[in-house]
């Protein structure tokens, strides 16, 4: 009975140290895949801020082409 129950406790022992690695494993993807996901993050917003300066950079030079021709058909008229 007791050398059962010593098998058993070995069984047990490797079975936590196992789940104990696993964990561990576990715990380090997850922190690599959270530093990945900030980083995606930070180039997403980059590229956003970026699309958002052009785009007003480009607004701003149509309304300035429009008064430019609304000037000189003013002058023709």
């Amino acid at each position: 009975m007791k050398e059962q129950m010593q098998r058993r406790l070995a069984q047990l022992k490797s079975e936590l140290e196992s789940g104990q690695k696993a964990i561990a494993e576990l715990n380090q993807k997850q922190a690599s895949l959270r530093d990945t996901l900030l980083q995606i993050s930070g180039g997403i917003k980059i590229l956003e801020e970026q699309i958002s300066i052009i785009d007003a950079q480009q607004n701003s030079t149509e309304a300035i082409v429009d008064q430019e021709n609304n000037a000189k058909a003013t002058v023709f008229m």
